[in-house]
């Protein structure tokens, strides 16, 4: 990327688009309006109800303690209805675990049996662990499914955020029609149900199923993962694959062009094992969003991030985050000893390629998009090691979304 001296500064205003199309808005919200308040929360997350490692409260529950407000369950093609019984490996660390799950929570809760040697335990429905764990305005379980779909024996994964009903992966003829059927699948509950229902892609250098091409063709589709934690999906690419986030600004530069909402980027851990810890695991806590709404709850949170009132992360966390008056804020909630580089990053009108406008060390940095800017967001890199980290992004940082300037009213 073309790194750009002492651009010039204009006052924009905002243009927000929504699934059903767009519209303006005059004001980005910031921190420092008192009516809304900032949610941290994972939105793909596994557990013994398809290949996690763990029982769902236990996930829970150390969600909990490690400050998350809300947490998707997205186990693949299956929602947690119904009766399943899983067998706890003979593994003595497994078998430890669960005597762990037993005495903590309880001969009562824990139904299991021992079947010709074997420990079989019954697994709690959404709505027996919802029941346990949710805290109301304080901690929020959001139902979720990935839908696992495949062409050509690649991997084409897409969680549905507070899905109703599950949702069979849908096929098709090719990459990009897999992708899109299952969207418009989505899509469908959510305008038959009236219940705000959200789609991203998942892991799109996952064995690099999903080219930058496929994306750009979707249709209806505002979100995908610019970090995922899982050890195989190639967040940074390789030799001739581009790593997630040059994908994201090329998607929005012909997002943009073509009159499409804008793309937003998420981060999560994408956990699936909880026993074993390092950079060959897919570990909980390694990224996350943190949503700004006016309350805790599905439909709050997912008409936030519809306009883009979010942030992901893997570590880094924002004090202040605004686009007012034309003017993208960005100030980081400074750790001592540690140093920040805030980057803006985007892509000037009738350029086919992004650039790093200006990049500055510090905690606080503004940007105040000119007439010729296209679009521009930032990242913000810590000198802080992640404490574990996959492929080679070493450090945590922190990507605010995408904004965009429309001509006064």
């Amino acid at each position: 990327m073309k790194k750009i001296q002492n651009p010039r500064f204009i006052p924009i205003l905002l243009l927000v688009f929504l699934i059903s199309g767009s519209c303006k808005r005059d004001k980005a919200t910031s921190k420092d309006d008192q009516s809304l308040k900032w949610y941290k929360g994972n939105l793909h997350t596994h557990s013994y109800w398809s290949d996690g490692d763990e029982f769902p409260e236990v996930i829970l529950d150390w969600y909990k303690s490690m400050g998350y407000q809300f947490v998707a369950l997205s186990d693949h093609n299956i929602l947690a209805e119904g009766e399943k019984w899983v067998e706890i490996s003979k593994d003595s660390l497994y078998q430890k675990a669960f005597q762990n799950y037993l005495e903590k929570y309880g001969a009562d809760w824990v139904e299991h049996k021992i079947d010709s040697g074997r420990t079989l335990v019954k697994l709690k429905t959404y709505k027996e662990y919802k029941g346990y764990a949710e805290d109301e305005g304080e901690f929020l379980i959001i139902p979720s499914e990935e839908i696992t779909d495949s062409f050509e024996n690649k991997p084409l994964h897409m969680n549905a955020t507070n899905i109703q009903n599950i949702i069979e992966p849908q096929g098709g003829n090719s990459v990009l029609e897999v992708l899109q059927n299952n969207i418009d699948q989505v899509h469908k509950q959510r305008q038959e149900t009236g219940i705000p229902i959200m789609p991203h892609v998942n892991h799109p250098n996952f064995h690099y199923a999903i080219s930058l091409d496929d994306m750009i063709a979707l249709n209806g589709e505002r979100f995908f993962e610019v970090y995922n934690g899982h050890p195989m999906v190639h967040n940074m690419g390789d030799s001739i694959h581009i790593s997630t986030e040059e994908m994201w600004d090329l998607i929005n530069i012909s997002y943009l062009e073509k009159e499409k909402p804008i793309l937003y980027g998420l981060a999560t851990d994408d956990s699936h094992h909880y026993h074993k810890k390092g950079s060959e695991w897919s570990n909980a806590g390694r990224g996350w969003v943190m949503v700004q709404a006016d309350s805790l709850s599905a439909a709050a949170l997912i008409n936030a991030m519809e306009y883009g009132n979010f942030y992901a992360s893997t570590g880094t966390l924002l004090k202040k985050l605004e686009f007012k008056n034309n003017k993208l804020s960005v100030e980081v909630m400074e750790e001592k000893g540690i140093t920040y580089t805030i980057t803006f990053i985007g892509c000037r009108k009738g350029q086919s390629q992004p650039e790093e406008f200006i990049s500055i060390k510090g905690t606080k940095a503004d940007f105040e998009l000119a007439d010729d800017i296209l679009f521009v967001r930032s990242r913000i890199t810590s000198s802080k090691l992640q404490d574990n980290p996959i492929e080679d992004i070493l450090y945590e940082m922190a990507w605010t979304q995408p904004v965009i300037k429309i001509d006064s009213p």
